[in-house]
This record gives structure tokens, C-alpha cells and sequence, in this order.
């Protein structure tokens, strides 16, 4: 059985908890392919994230599956539909606080969507303002640094990436399996 998380603050049954116990934050990503485009999205100018960078679709998991969340991102920031089985996990991504000392850990794992049904548009100009197609290998600068860590462990075959603070050490792990 997996250990329960905190009941509350720092604490776990009664017991405290080590100070080394941290949850991750799960992102979902979309890949989208087309004619050897990926598509990314222009977060806009204000966001808190990311602003005025490119990213591929993405959002957090909330009380989902993590192939739900990047259903329900699809249409929620594309206008599109994807079903979960036309989603590949391809990459994941473990940011262990390349932002700050006192960042939140984050799981990003990176699922290639197979087939889609609709074109994707801007849904909530509030988080992109702009959606386009760009050669994998020429992508826009700037663009999401662990976006771009994903795609090139894509392109080489590797499952996982790791970032520890300030710096990303780079593609480790195994090849993926084939579907």
C-alpha cells in the first residue's frame, strides 16, 4: 500500500512527517504533429507564467487521471477532440525546483496525440493568444525551456529528463516501448 499523504501540515496518522516529504505538482502536455510541425502556443503578455514564450498545450491535473487532464485540455485550450486512446505518453519531465530553492516540485509528462478531431484555435486568450505550427526542429525563441528539453529527449528516443536547480542535467533513462 502507498503511503497516505499529510492529513494536515506536517503531519501524517498523528505522526510528523520527514521534512524531506514534498508532493509534485503533475502537468499534462499535448504534443501535436503535423508534416513535422509541432504546435505551440504564445502565452500572453501578462500571464504569470511563461509570459510572451511559446509552449505546447498543457494544464494541471485536478482530481483526474492525467490522460483525462490532456483530454479535457484539448478542448478547454484547442477546441479539439481527443480521445485517451489516440494519447502516447512519450516524455516525462521532473522539474526538482529549477526556478527557487523553495519551488514545488513538478511531474511533466508529454503525450503524443495520435489523431484529433477539429483544428485548433485560441479558446482562452487569457493563457494563449496565439496558436501555430513550427518545424520541430526550428522552434521559436523563446520557447518553455523543459518544453524544449522534452522534445529534443523526444526526438533522441529518451523517456525522462530530469532539472535539478539551475541547470537541466540532460536525457537519462531508456527508450521508450512501442505501442
Amino acid at each position: 500500500m502507498y503511503p497516505r499523504p499529510p492529513d494536515h501540515a506536517g503531519q501524517r496518522r498523528g505522526k510528523p512527517v520527514s521534512s524531506s516529504f514534498l508532493p509534485n505538482i503533475i502537468g499534462a502536455h499535448l504534443l501535436f504533429e503535423r508534416r513535422g510541425r509541432v504546435l505551440l502556443g504564445l502565452r500572453p503578455p501578462d500571464a504569470l507564467f511563461a509570459a510572451n514564450v511559446w509552449h505546447v498545450p498543457a494544464g494541471h491535473v485536478e482530481r483526474e487521471s492525467v490522460r483525462a487532464c490532456a483530454v479535457r485540455e484539448a478542448g478547454e485550450e484547442l477546441g479539439v477532440i481527443v480521445e485517451e486512446p489516440d494519447l502516447e505518453l512519450v516524455h516525462t519531465v521532473h522539474l526538482l525546483g529549477a526556478d527557487a530553492e523553495d519551488a514545488v516540485p513538478r511531474l511533466q509528462l508529454f503525450f503524443r496525440a495520435h489523431q484529433w478531431r477539429g483544428e485548433p484555435r485560441v479558446m482562452e486568450p487569457d493563457r494563449c493568444v496565439e496558436w501555430r505550427w513550427w518545424p520541430l526542429h526550428s522552434l521559436p525563441d523563446p520557447t518553455v525551456e523543459y518544453t524544449v528539453a522534452a522534445l529534443e529527449g523526444i526526438a533522441s528516443g529518451w523517456s525522462y529528463t530530469v532539472s535539478l536547480p539551475h541547470s537541466f542535467v540532460g536525457m537519462v533513462g531508456q527508450r521508450p516501448a512501442r505501442r
